[in-house]
C-alpha cells in the first residue's frame, strides 16, 4: 500500500459512513439520534485533510493530516470518540513502513 492506496481507502471510507449515516442514527446509542451524522462529519474533514496532502507526503503527513483533520472535524460525542480511535490507529502506525495484515491489525489494536 502506498499513499495513493490509502488516500483512497480513506476518500471510499467517508463516502460509504456519509451514505449510511442514517442508518447508523437508527442504531444511535446517544439519546440525540445524531451518532451518524457526528461520524460521518468527522471522516469529511479527515478526507479534506487527506485530500489536500501533496501528491509526494510521506506517512508522518498523513498521519498528522488524519488526527488533525479528525480532531477539528469532530462533532459530538461520537465524532470525539471517532477521532480518539483514528488518533491511536495513526499512533500505531508510526513506525510502520510497509503495510500488511499484520500492521494494520496491531495498530487497529492500539487504537482500541
Amino acid at each position: 500500500m502506498n499513499i495513493d492506496d490509502i488516500r483512497a481507502c480513506i476518500a471510499t471510507a467517508s463516502a460509504e459512513l456519509s451514505s449510511r449515516k442514517e442508518e447508523i442514527n437508527r442504531l444511535n446509542v446517544f439519546p440525540d439520534g445524531d451518532t451518524g451524522t457526528n461520524m460521518s462529519l468527522t471522516m469529511e474533514s479527515v478526507a479534506r485533510e487527506v485530500a489536500a496532502l501533496p501528491p509526494n507526503a510521506d506517512g508522518a503527513a498523513l498521519r498528522k493530516a488524519v488526527t488533525h483533520g479528525s480532531l477539528m472535524g469532530a462533532r459530538g460525542n461520537s465524532g470525539v470518540i471517532t477521532s480518539q480511535i483514528l488518533r491511536g490507529l495513526c499512533e500505531g502506525l508510526a513506525d510502520v513502513t510497509e503495510f500488511s495484515t499484520e500492521t494494520v491489525a496491531n495498530a487497529m489494536a492500539h487504537a482500541v
